[in-house]
């Protein structure tokens, strides 16, 4: 195991009706002028917006509204945001609404402060000051609520990237299951994608002798796997709503991340197909995962072979541990093709006619350096034949 320092400060208020305190956090945590950050018309129609509000009044807090947040958002709301804070002199951003709206938010949080281009921060670089944020989830998915990071879409050039810093992490995080129940089949089919991803790319380590976090990534992944068939079949499980929803945010804020390498090479491959063809993160990472994992396999057959023993059920013969690999990866697409999930490159509306291009901008765009360094070491060959796997 790595050294490592850990200092995740998140306040988390769970359960029924939590949204209903979120005046007495915001005040608690400083805030006193607050720009509410929100998506689409949902947020307004579910109710959950004006309870919202009526909290915040009640702690006579005011507030301004700033909705519109797309999925993969984009750069130009971010600096309608920054802008909007200067002006009204906002000292709090709360978000309500899923990784999209976080993310977002905090993209506000840290350009408000920053005296050049946000998107500096955004090419490699560390955000140590920010506005504080804080988060009302509805959507269990990409763990913002409780992580470091944000990523951002710049729409002059279509480049997806990301940012982390400690002054990014929520205040507090707000997470009532039930704001979950409406969220449509799909999109909780790629939260849960999207939250397997997390705890994959965590567990494809180089680091040795990391037991107590390959057993929490494998006890979350073990849940998600029990979870994610209840919550298709009744929407309105609450149990397994609640779930999938801790499970969401400890699998990013890093608790079970620290003190090994991780990978994170398939969002970067991702990130370029979303950023392209806007399509969802989970549903991307559905179609790049299985890729990635059987193109590392060989970096280190028996890592994966005890993932497939120990989460898939698979049997390690010693004399073949990559056929219990390989059938651990087998049996990772057909969960994912169960919960709904697309399994190649064109359900995704990609093209094949642009896999060259979808490499090199993976590997150099935007400033990158050719390669990217993660759990396996990957050029922009290597992340062209992953892109061909997928087809």
């Amino acid at each position: 195991m790595d050294n490592f320092t850990f200092y995740a400060p998140t306040y988390y208020v769970f359960g029924t009706d939590a949204e209903r305190e979120t005046g007495r956090y915001v005040r608690r945590f400083g805030g006193t002028r607050v720009l509410i950050h929100y998506g689409g018309g949902s947020a307004l129609r579910s109710g959950v917006i004006d309870r919202v509000c009526l909290s915040l009044e009640q702690e006579g807090i005011t507030y301004l509204m700033l909705g519109g947040v797309m999925p993969n958002p984009r750069s130009g709301l971010v600096y309608e945001g920054i802008r909007l804070c200067r002006e009204e002199g906002v000292d709090f951003i709360l978000a309500v609404g899923g990784g999209s709206v976080i993310d977002s938010a905090k993209a506000i949080a840290a350009g408000v402060l920053y005296r050049g281009d946000f998107w500096d921060l955004y090419q490699g670089g560390f955000t140590d000051r920010a506005l504080p944020v804080g988060t009302v989830l509805t959507i269990s998915a990409a763990g913002s609520e409780g992580s470091a990071n944000s990523v951002i879409t710049k729409e002059e050039g279509m480049f997806k990237r990301r940012t982390t810093g400690e002054a990014l992490r929520p205040k507090f995080s707000i997470l009532n299951p039930e704001l979950t129940f409406s969220v449509s089949p799909y999109q909780t089919a790629c939260g849960i994608t999207d939250i397997l991803a997390h705890l994959y790319e965590r567990y494809l380590t180089n680091t040795e002798d990391v037991e107590v976090t390959d057993r929490m990534i494998e006890g979350l992944m073990l849940a998600m796997i029990h979870e994610g068939p209840r919550v298709m079949e009744d929407p309105e499980d609450y149990g397994a709503r609640a779930n999938i929803m801790w499970a969401g945010t400890m699998a990013h804020n890093n608790s079970c991340g620290v003190g090994r390498t991780q990978d994170w090479n398939s969002h970067s491959i991702e990130h370029e197909l979303s950023a392209l063809y806007d399509c969802a993160h989970g549903a991307g990472l559905a179609v790049v995962l299985p890729a990635v994992l059987t193109y590392c396999l060989p970096h280190d057959v028996m890592r994966l072979a005890r993932l497939a023993e120990r989460v898939w059920g698979c049997r390690i013969d010693p004399g073949q541990p990559a056929a219990a690999a390989e059938e651990g990866i087998r049996r990772f697409r057909q969960f994912l093709h169960g919960i709904g999930m697309p399994g190649t490159f064109a359900e995704l509306g990609a093209k094949e006619e642009d896999i060259p291009y979808l490499a090199h901008v993976c590997c150099w765009g935007d400033g990158r350096k050719g390669t990217l360094d993660g759990y396996v070491r990957l050029n922009e060959e290597d992340v062209d034949r992953i892109y061909r796997m997928m087809l």
